[in-house]
């Protein structure tokens, strides 16, 4: 094979987005989501892998804090991987970090990207149905109950935990 049919044949594979966000608590358990101005329903600080430049998902949940609400934070360990099949849109691989527990002064220091975000609010778990829609609302329930009982990264698919 030449390298032009080897770059022929990797420009025909399918096509899979990748996304990784950072799952951010309070002292008080609440969970922080933000309001994009794109599309209904809530969301959690996060955003497209940009595998055009190597990008990671860990990184790009690092550079998607950053961007979104200004709190330049490392990822903590990863906590689920969500195979999302969708409608209309190639599959997305879902990546969801620890992002930790705020402190007051970073909750106060928050500054939302306003290209993309309407407002950002912290929820309790109880009321996270209410915000979130579809598959993100499984992936962070699944998320919460790693935290919860301090297993390893749960392995999703379509917001629901793969049983072997």
């Amino acid at each position: 094979m030449t390298t032009t049919d080897y770059a022929t044949y990797i420009s025909g594979l399918p096509r899979v987005l990748a996304a990784a966000a950072s799952l951010f608590r309070d002292d008080d358990g609440r969970l922080l989501l933000v309001e994009p101005n794109y599309r209904a329903g809530w969301a959690l600080p996060g955003g497209t892998v940009e595998s055009d430049t190597g990008e990671s998902p860990r990184k790009a949940a690092r550079r998607e804090t950053a961007e979104e609400i200004g709190l330049d934070l490392e990822p903590g360990r990863l906590l689920a991987v969500d195979w999302s099949r969708g409608s209309g849109r190639p599959p997305i691989a879902a990546y969801l970090y620890d992002g930790g527990v705020l402190t007051e002064a970073q909750c106060a220091a928050i500054r939302l990207q306003e290209e993309e975000l309407l407002s950002w609010k912290l929820v309790a778990p109880a009321d996270l149905g209410r915000h979130l829609l579809g598959t993100l609302a499984l992936r962070v329930a699944a998320a919460l109950t790693v935290l919860d009982s301090g297993a390893g990264t749960v392995e999703l698919e379509d917001g629901r935990p793969v049983t072997v």
